[in-house]
């Protein structure tokens, strides 16, 4: 059974940073494909950033591009987000989320398969 366990949310200022960890566990994620998504208060969950477990391709929304950063540890099969340069509008809770790669439908939320339960970031002004 394929669990995601985030941690690293926080309260933070404009401008400040924040790195999010993503621990995944039940099986090898070599051929899947891992997010991250972000749903505000009363907005749809949005697709942020997801990377490729094999062979490390990234794939960025565009309002994050150039102050998120995503990176995996393959020995720990954790997968972190390094967000700098933190805007109010960046406030959400954001959802790890995990499935078989493939092309179709990739940065699609509705085709995940696991998820884990959320970790609240909020950004003050």
């Amino acid at each position: 059974q394929v669990q995601l366990v985030e941690s690293g949310g926080g309260l933070v200022q404009a401008g400040g940073s924040l790195r999010l960890s993503c621990a995944a566990s039940g099986r090898t994620f070599s051929s899947y494909i891992l997010g991250w998504f972000r749903q505000a208060p009363g907005k749809v969950r949005e697709f942020v950033v997801a990377i490729i477990w094999s062979g490390g391709r990234t794939y960025y929304a565009d309002d994050v591009k150039g102050r998120f950063t995503i990176s995996r540890d393959n020995a720990k099969n954790t997968m972190y987000l390094q967000m700098n340069s933190l805007k109010p509008e960046d406030t959400a809770v954001y959802y790890c989320a995990a499935r078989p790669y493939s092309s179709t439908d990739a940065l699609k939320s509705y085709a995940y398969n696991y998820w884990g339960q959320g970790t609240q970031v909020t950004v003050s002004s």
